[in-house]
């Protein structure tokens, strides 16, 4: 089983829970951006963008570079992979469990149809 550094994760899911961060990151999906125009596009002041950039550049979802007087931004060069792949495996372990409650209630329904019968004879 692959390791994830626990903080890493917690980063970039904590990065995640915030519905302005998740629209940052589908923007910059689209194009690259200055925080400027991110914060107008949101409807934020300059400083409040600069602090929902900084997480996300924290968990490392997102890169800035500075170019001259403004702070261009855009998506990290794996966004999401290592987080992907966690929830992949997650999602696996819990496929098989739910394969395996299948298993049980197909073999309880299948014996209580022949007791059913076992009693009706």
């Amino acid at each position: 089983m692959v390791q994830y550094s626990d903080a890493h994760l917690d980063a970039a899911f904590a990065a995640l829970a915030d519905s302005t961060r998740r629209g940052v990151l589908q923007q910059l999906g689209r194009a690259d951006a200055s925080i400027s125009d991110l914060a107008a596009k949101f409807g934020m002041t300059l400083t409040g963008m600069k602090k929902h950039v900084g997480v996300l550049e924290q968990a490392g979802l997102v890169t800035t570079q500075k170019l001259g007087r403004v702070r261009q931004c855009q998506l990290g060069p794996r966004p999401l992979e290592v987080q992907a792949l966690w929830i992949a495996q997650h999602r696996q372990l819990w496929e098989a469990r739910f394969d395996a409650l299948d298993q049980v209630v197909e073999e309880l329904q299948h014996q209580e149809k022949t007791d059913g019968r076992r009693k009706h004879i």
